[in-house]
């Protein structure tokens, strides 16, 4: 009886593990299909006029505000990028959306401080689980502080991205014809949702296009994530485990691995909060894996880009580019340089001793951070 029950069992694991793959990759699909809705609607809606409705946006910072509150709301970076990507398809320039993806960077981060909190009973385990939450925060604001006006002054980013695009350009459209292996799959699905919105007209069946690929990388970002978790559970894990402490290029490319695997920088970074807070893992310790999770949350952004075809789909890959040798930049000067190395751990000790002096710092630090200092520079800059 228990070895019939045990063959029976073996089959039903392995169906489900299989049911698992089958529906990510449905999932992966809906997100390259969202993504090119969102392209084509944006396209659609705006007709050459791209660039004049995003003219609130021209302003660098405001840029990189709209990415950090966007991100701050969904608490995806993955999620807004690929947004990003759609929008370049659709004729969003490259130059307006680079500060939106720094801006994505340090959105993503607030998961991590509520998740914190839940040490809040124990000042010692408190301090700890804050720091290394926040982190990850002034990493990334380090980093947008850097480079940001690196980016104004000279274009780098715009820059290296083109010249890692130049060769797939063709000398007419600057398509990429050859390699569009995503179009034919997506495009007959979105030219016929296009033919069933068009009685909205241009503008509002644009707009609904918009509305329902948001909606749907939405979906499709979330269930990729859980199915992600449920089939690398086991490695992920593992690799978390093995991964710390050993140095910290050890750390950064797991860091790297394992949000490659779960599809997700937050996920990847709330899970050693507890593990920083309990004890188990030092501060110092889990620093380079974050800064490996914030360069594996940039696949989600190249798959997106493969979406993309006509006049503008070498651009969206080039956004997406943007966001990973951004990240790997930030990782390569920081992390390299011993001063700027230890800028972060000293603002995440000093955020966490205040933290624990007066619980309501928290509550100060996100609202300064992610409400009044976006709402602030959006004002002046609009």
């Amino acid at each position: 009886m228990i070895n019939q029950a045990t063959s029976t069992a073996v089959p039903s694991l392995a169906m489900t593990r299989w049911l698992r793959w089958i529906n990510l990759a449905l999932m992966l699909y809906l997100l390259l299909l969202a993504v090119a809705m969102v392209g084509s609607g944006f396209k659609w809606s705006t007709g050459e006029h791209a660039k004049a409705l995003f003219a609130f946006a021209a302003h660098p910072i405001a840029g990189l505000m709209i990415g950090l509150v966007a991100t701050a709301l969904i608490q995806s970076s993955s999620t807004v990028t690929s947004i990003i990507v759609g929008l370049v398809a659709g004729g969003l320039p490259v130059e307006i959306a680079i500060p939106m993806v720094m801006g994505a960077n340090i959105g993503t981060t607030v998961t991590n401080t509520l998740v914190s909190l839940g040490h809040v009973h124990c000042k010692h385990e408190f301090k700890r689980a804050f720091a290394s939450a926040t982190i990850h925060d002034f990493f990334n604001l380090l980093a947008v502080l850097i480079f940001l006006p690196l980016e104004m002054m000279f274009g780098i980013f715009e820059k290296i991205s083109y010249w890692l695009v130049s060769p797939l350009m063709s000398t007419g459209d600057m398509s990429v014809k050859g390699l569009d292996f995503i179009g034919p799959v997506t495009k007959p699905i979105v030219n016929g949702l296009q033919d069933q919105l068009s009685v909205f007209g241009n503008v509002w069946g644009g707009v609904s296009m918009i509305v329902l690929g948001i909606s749907i990388i939405f979906v499709a970002i979330l269930m990729m994530g859980k199915l992600m978790k449920k089939l690398m559970v086991g490695p992920a894990r593992d690799i978390l485990k093995s991964a710390i402490g050993k140095g910290p290029l050890h750390g950064i490319a797991s860091g790297t691995v394992v949000t490659v695997l779960v599809q997700s920088s937050t996920t990847t970074t709330t899970l050693i909060v507890p593990l920083v807070g309990s004890g188990v893992l030092k501060v110092r310790d889990v620093y380079p894996f974050t800064l490996g999770a914030n360069i594996g949350t940039c696949i989600t952004a190249l798959l997106a880009a493969t979406a993309v075809s006509g006049e503008f789909a070498v651009f969206a890959l080039q956004i997406a580019l943007v966001h990973l040798v951004f990240n790997i930049s930030a990782t390569l000067l920081i992390f390299g340089i011993p001063f700027l190395r230890e800028l972060p751990l000293k603002g995440a000790d000093w955020i966490s001793d205040r933290a624990v002096k007066n619980k309501a710092s928290v509550a100060l630090y996100l609202f300064m951070v992610f409400v009044l200092l976006p709402g602030s520079v959006l004002t002046l800059t609009t």
